[in-house]
């Protein structure tokens, strides 16, 4: 049975998952959940980040094989871990059986003021003014990313501690960032199942993202209607439904 490889977003790491592993492993019938962080992130965040999303992809599947989780694989990617999803789906056919990408964004299907919206640069601001402080620069972030805001304090709380114990650096986050905004998709769609998941109230990267790589793909696309960007966060139970819905 194929194991799930789950890989986050821009500066984010496996434990700004939550629920999601834990709930997607009940449906999964027995396959193994691993989350994987990117270089630069969580577990590896001492690491450079690379500039380059085919070289995330190269560290992500050394990662898999020496934790002994053999292919083929299923991939949940959110964000920039959408496109290094993709990018593995497309140089390595035989290993992805499945994606999932949630409110991911690419060349050479979305431009650049849908996969950054202008409205969101202002919080961007000021997240990097207050790098080094956790509290003010996790909040800034959840304001961005979620909308579902009824755990805030203790979010808040618990992403700061995730910071302090695992900071990214800013040389890192520009890393990251550069990847993402120089990535561009081969043309030819992934040959396994393709599952596009968006919100239509992201307020960091636009719904039309998603829909216009799954109409380029001709795969299906599910729109959470009130989620933000992290969807994870501010609906897991809603990505595991569609999930199992589409895929099953």
């Amino acid at each position: 049975m194929s194991a799930w490889i789950l890989l986050r977003g821009l500066t984010r790491e496996t434990r700004h998952w939550g629920t999601l592993p834990r709930r997607l492993a009940d449906v999964a019938g027995g396959a193994r959940v691993l989350p994987i962080d990117l270089p630069g992130n969580g577990e590896f965040a001492r690491l450079r980040s690379y500039r380059s999303v085919a070289e995330m992809v190269g560290f992500v599947r050394q990662v898999a094989f020496e934790r002994g989780v053999p292919g083929p694989y299923r991939v949940l990617a959110m964000s920039l871990g959408g496109m290094v999803a993709t990018d593995w789906a497309q140089r390595h056919p035989h290993e992805i059986e499945a994606l999932v990408l949630v409110n991911t964004s690419m060349r050479p299907f979305n431009r650049p003021h849908e996969r950054l919206r202008p409205r969101a640069w202002p919080a961007l601001m000021r997240v990097a003014a207050h790098w080094r402080d956790a509290g003010a620069a996790e909040s800034a972030i959840h304001a961005m990313t979620c909308n579902n805001r009824l755990t805030l304090a203790a979010d808040i709380e618990a992403w700061a501690a995730i910071r302090s114990s695992a900071p990214v650096s800013r040389i890192n986050a520009l890393r990251q960032l550069v990847a993402a905004s120089t990535f561009r998709a081969a043309a030819q769609p992934p040959a396994c199942r393709t599952l596009l998941l968006s919100s239509a109230a992201d307020g960091l990267v636009s719904a039309v993202c998603s829909a216009s790589v799954a109409a380029a793909w001709r795969a299906p696309h599910r729109q959470h209607a009130t989620a933000g960007h992290d969807i994870a966060h501010d609906d897991p139970a809603w990505i595991v439904e569609q999930i199992h819905d589409v895929l099953r």
